[in-house]
């Protein structure tokens, strides 16, 4: 089998590297094609247009920023005349309705299409030890469940187109909220004069303890946001896209607006680049912008 890769960013390579080590053919496209070095390095041919790589390939990967860029690497009317036979392995973050879209505009193109995000960052995307997620038919996920072992040993087949995306969505959600939640604990118990190895101490022996407390804790005692798995910018569109699939749902969205405006925050201090955890900087320092 011969993929092609469309998308070699922070999540995109070392995914592709996978399969390039375990001797799947890979050809790849990026819009910033500079990023394609390691690729060809490793032994994968690079492309300069998206429909190259779409017409020698009989799958086709995509590690997208977000459905617009979908539409203009995938479905401009170049590269939509190359889908017919293909099939289309949707894995970046995407709202449910932007998922079903893109699935018609790729049938319409003779094509196949499912979805398979993916939870986790950078390390995991090395060690192939992402959880992906897959909505397609239960044929094409059999079909394609030996190809995206290379990310995840145990892919879970969670239901039609739209399924996957929600609940990537729904957990993205979680790592807003979660973050947004300690990072107030953490601030708090500082300015109260608590033992921070104290209070994780405790936190840890408890059944409010998340894993992720302690992978952002470093970062945001020593306030270095620098090197991130997931940039700010990121989880700020992710969390605008859960934020406009949920409205239509008669879900009560303020706590996760409350989240959204901290991002945003964030945003304009810098941080677009910067880990996410840089949320504890808002918050901290949130009295001395607010004038308090």
């Amino acid at each position: 089998m011969k993929v092609a890769f469309l998308g070699t960013g922070l999540m995109g390579l070392p995914m592709a590297q996978r399969l390039l080590a375990a001797n799947i053919e890979v050809v790849a496209y990026n819009r910033t094609p500079e990023k394609l070095a390691p690729l060809q390095a490793a032994g994968a041919e690079v492309v300069t247009h998206p429909r190259y790589a779409i017409r020698d390939a009989e799958c086709v990967i995509l590690m997208l920023t977000n459905a617009a860029a979908i539409y203009h690497v995938l479905l401009s009317d170049t590269s939509w005349r190359t889908l017919a036979g293909r099939t289309i392995i949707q894995m970046g973050t995407i709202t449910p309705t932007q998922s079903q879209e893109i699935r018609d505009s790729v049938v319409g193109g003779g094509g196949e299409y499912m979805e398979a995000p993916v939870l986790g960052s950078i390390p995991e995307a090395k060690a192939g030890e992402l959880k992906v997620m897959v909505g397609a038919k239960p044929e094409q996920y059999q079909r394609y469940l030996d190809l995206l072992k290379n990310f995840d040993p145990e892919p879970v087949l969670i239901g039609p187109v739209g399924t996957a995306s929600a609940l990537k969505l729904a957990l993205n959600q979680l790592i807003a909220s979660l973050t947004t939640s300690f990072a107030l604990s953490l601030a708090f118990v500082q300015r109260q004069g608590v033992d921070v190895d104290l209070f994780m101490q405790v936190l840890r022996d408890s059944a409010l303890y998340a894993p992720t407390f302690d992978k952002k804790l470093s970062r945001m005692l020593a306030d270095d946001y620098s090197q991130p798995n997931f940039p700010t910018k990121h989880l700020l569109k992710d969390t605008d896209l859960f934020i406009s699939e949920a409205q239509s749902l008669g879900l009560d969205l303020s706590t996760i607006e409350t989240v959204q405006k901290i991002l945003q925050t964030a945003m304009k201090m810098s941080f677009a680049n910067d880990d996410y955890s840089s949320l504890f900087s808002v918050i901290k320092d949130w009295g001395e912008m607010s004038g308090g």
